[in-house]
């Protein structure tokens, strides 16, 4: 069974061949337990892309069992392409997030584009429309010429994509920090409206049934994808360059049109993407959901290159390819569709009921391995799990004492604001297309994105969220701090949260301290997600993010959607009129620890990270929706990153107006002005209904606070009576606005090439 000039299944085990491919000395003789045989080199391959971190979620399944995922509105949960809920009127939300970290570091314009057009084709795969994208990106410190060339093409990349797609980009999210120099993360969110009778699964069902391949032909790029995703970045990573696929959007829109077709024909019985291992995972995966079996003749694969091997065929992650198994009788149905749309459609198999995936490539038997065994029974690992030792030493560190308290808040707000996390990223989302489809109610820039529902009253709020730092400080908290400021974003925005699909971005799992990350951010989620009412219904994990034997810090990214149910509800961050009343829902506390003003006076992450209660969360969440809901609310902005006094020049920026403050907290002033306590909300209302705030706050239990008003052209607070911080709005408007353009601007964008790349890695 072995091909032409490929090791044979004698060398592949004495060679230990098997090991270049990711697979262990266990695995392989549990290879050969299952198939009563040593596998031929096709055969090796296909089990070491299908078991491998990437794919089978081998180290992280016994941990993502613990997720909530299921609830009164969810219609599907994990385990399709994506997650599917009810939003009403026979209408449901489809979305989720993957990522595309290790070929962003290695080629960041083709990584991040490949990103985005996978995710858009798992979520089109389940029959859905896709409306909206969003991203959320980690980089170096952005004064790093490598970063910046990273940076540039990453955002250059997801911008050629999307827009060519005409697809909204319309929200995400971007840290800079040197815990991710040489290993950015590239998190790419997808939502698609689709109406209940449409909903689509990737199943291969009905014996005999023709198994088509259809879109864009295979070539050679992407071979062995998953298993670069699922292993550290190292001097060799720049060897393995040909793992970046390189993308069509314009073949995608094709793609996307025909398969909608598809769908609504009736003449599908399943339906996969081909991402991750490619043919592989597709063909395999559809097999096993539906307990059968398929046979593929490779010659019959559409093919951009000649003599490829089956073992190239199989593994090659070519983009814009979906498999189909259609009814049987409608293959030249399904073909003139295809034709219609100017793509390839070819039959190159049938179900089977043997339980096989089977593969003839020149009138032989290439590979026979049952389907089961690729897809629901990869091994399974529970990792050795260790408390970090960085843990119990922060614990008995008083950050508030490492923090020498400055003479000049004007300009620690300043310095802030002009902090590439904080700053305005404008200079990023004018690159994209957000307002394509004109249905983008909230662009960027706000809280969260908001996309108008046609034809209903209905929109969707979106966000994507999470603070590295605060995870890696204390992973439970910091996990379900992710969850919570998700969701408050939404709220914020006029929507109650539905579900949330996530991107576990972490380093290597065989570090026990690692491990422990991975362990207690995952419980941090579902207790918040359990509070809060919002399931998990999808997602991605990424691990073996390290490199020099350094991990990232710990990157749970939560994508979540919420429904609007009125487009009169929609609300944003900006103080809208003079005279309005500003409030404060919620306590500010002295809590440093992860905080961008720790980092910008000690240059330290250190500690502990502010503390969630989420029982006071869910009240005030519960509390500003309603009075959203009742009309009384003019704006709504959760304090983030900076705190109060960052939170506040945000909203006077995005109003182009000033703002009176008086604070009484009994804190030292930088932390009352800085500190980044949870579960806050600023709210401005209009005279008119300041009594109904105060008095639903009383009922509801929700501290709140009074504390100024919207005026003029300058943010003034005082404490205790003294003015701390006095700035015409233009002063912080660009500081805040020109941070990014300025430093990208600083010095020639290094144009680097890959080899300059490669010797930057260890």
């Amino acid at each position: 069974m072995a091909q032409h000039n490929e090791p044979s299944p004698e060398q592949i085990y004495d060679q230990k061949i098997y090991r270049e491919m990711g697979l262990t000395e266990e695995e392989f003789d549990k290879i050969i337990e299952i198939l009563g045989r040593k596998p031929n080199y096709t055969e090796t391959g296909i089990f070491s892309v299908m078991w491998s971190e990437h794919c089978s979620y081998k180290n992280s399944k016994v941990v993502l069992k613990r997720f909530p995922t299921s609830g009164p509105h969810v219609l599907q949960g994990p385990g399709e392409g994506a997650g599917i809920v009810d939003i009403g009127d026979k209408q449901a939300v489809v979305f989720k997030i993957e990522s595309h970290n290790h070929p962003s570091a290695i080629e960041p314009y083709q990584g991040a584009a490949t990103g985005v057009g996978g995710i858009i084709r798992d979520v089109f795969s389940m029959g859905a429309r896709p409306i909206a994208l969003l991203n959320s990106l980690r980089f170096g410190e952005l004064n790093n010429p490598k970063t910046k060339y990273i940076f540039e093409n990453v955002v250059a990349g997801i911008a050629g994509y999307g827009n060519c797609m005409g697809i909204p980009t319309v929200g995400g999210e971007i840290y800079f920090d040197s815990s991710y120099e040489d290993n950015p993360l590239v998190n790419a969110m997808c939502v698609g409206l689709i109406n209940h009778d449409e909903i689509q699964k990737g199943v291969a069902k009905g014996i005999d049934n023709p198994v088509i391949y259809v879109g864009a032909a295979t070539g050679r790029d992407g071979i062995h994808g998953a298993t670069f995703a699922s292993e550290e970045l190292s001097e060799n990573s720049e060897a393995k360059r040909p793992a970046v696929q390189v993308g069509d959007p314009f073949m995608e829109k094709l793609l996307l049109e025909a398969t909608l077709e598809l769908i609504a024909s009736g003449h599908v019985v399943g339906i996969q993407d081909m991402g991750a291992a490619g043919l592989t995972s597709s063909s395999s995966e559809m097999a096993s959901k539906a307990g059968n079996g398929i046979e593929l003749n490779l010659d019959l694969v559409p093919q951009r290159e000649k003599g490829m091997s089956a073992y190239e065929m199989m593994l090659s992650e070519s983009q814009e390819r979906m498999l189909v198994v259609a009814k049987k009788g409608k293959e030249e149905e399904v073909k003139k569709i295809f034709d219609k749309w100017g793509l390839h459609s070819a039959v190159i198999g049938r179900v089977t009921d043997d339980n096989q995936l089977r593969l003839l490539h020149k009138g032989e038997v290439v590979a026979e391995i049952p389907a089961d065994k690729l897809a629901e029974d990869a091994p399974v690992y529970c990792k050795p799990s260790k408390e970090a030792p960085y843990y119990e030493q922060y614990s008995s560190l008083d950050t508030n004492q490492t923090i020498a308290e400055p003479n000049d808040y004007n300009t620690v707000l300043k310095q802030l604001l002009a902090s590439p996390t904080i700053a305005s990223k404008e200079w990023v989302y004018q690159q994209y297309d957000y307002m394509v489809r004109t249905n983008t109610a909230v662009i960027p820039g706000s809280d969260a994105a908001v996309v108008a529902i046609r034809g209903t009253r209905k929109a969707l709020a979106m966000t994507t969220d999470c603070n590295g730092r605060y995870v890696y400080l204390d992973p439970f908290v910091g996990g379900a701090i992710a969850v919570a400021e998700a969701a408050r974003n939404v709220v914020c925005s006029g929507a109650e949260p539905l579900a949330i699909t996530d991107n576990l971005n972490f380093g290597s799992p065989e570090k026990p301290e690692i491990f422990w990350q991975f362990e207690k951010a995952a419980d941090g989620i579902s207790e918040a997600c359990r509070q809060l009412n919002t399931p998990v219904i999808g997602g991605n994990v990424s691990l073996y993010n390290e490199t020099k034997g350094e991990a990232i810090y710990p990157t749970p990214t939560i994508g979540m959607v919420g429904l609007i149910k009125d487009v009169d509800h929609i609300t944003t961050q900006e103080f809208k009129k003079d005279g309005d009343y500003i409030f404060l829902i919620g306590d500010t506390k002295a809590e440093m620890g992860g905080s961008e003003y720790q980092k910008l006076i000690t240059g330290k992450i250190e500690g502990r990270p502010p503390q969630l209660n989420l029982d006071l969360e869910r009240k005030i969440q519960k509390f500003t929706l309603k009075v959203i809901q009742e009309g009384w609310v003019e704006s709504a902005h959760d304090t983030a990153e900076g705190g109060l006094a960052v939170a506040l020049a945000e909203s006077c920026i995005g109003g182009n107006t000033g703002a009176e403050i008086q604070l009484t907290e009994e804190l030292r002033t930088d932390f009352c002005l800085f500190s980044e306590s949870q579960s806050r909300i600023i709210l401005s209302v209009s005279a008119d209904h300041v009594e109904n705030i105060k008095e639903t706050a009383k009922q509801m239990q929700v501290p709140i606070k009074e504390i100024g008003k919207v005026t003029g052209r300058e943010l003034s607070i005082e404490h205790n009576g003294k003015k701390v911080i006095s700035q015409p709005i233009s002063e912080l408007e660009s500081a805040w606005r020109n941070a990014i353009p300025t430093i990208m601007r600083s010095g020639l964008l290094k144009k680097m090439n890959m080899q300059e790349i490669s010797a930057s890695l260890p």
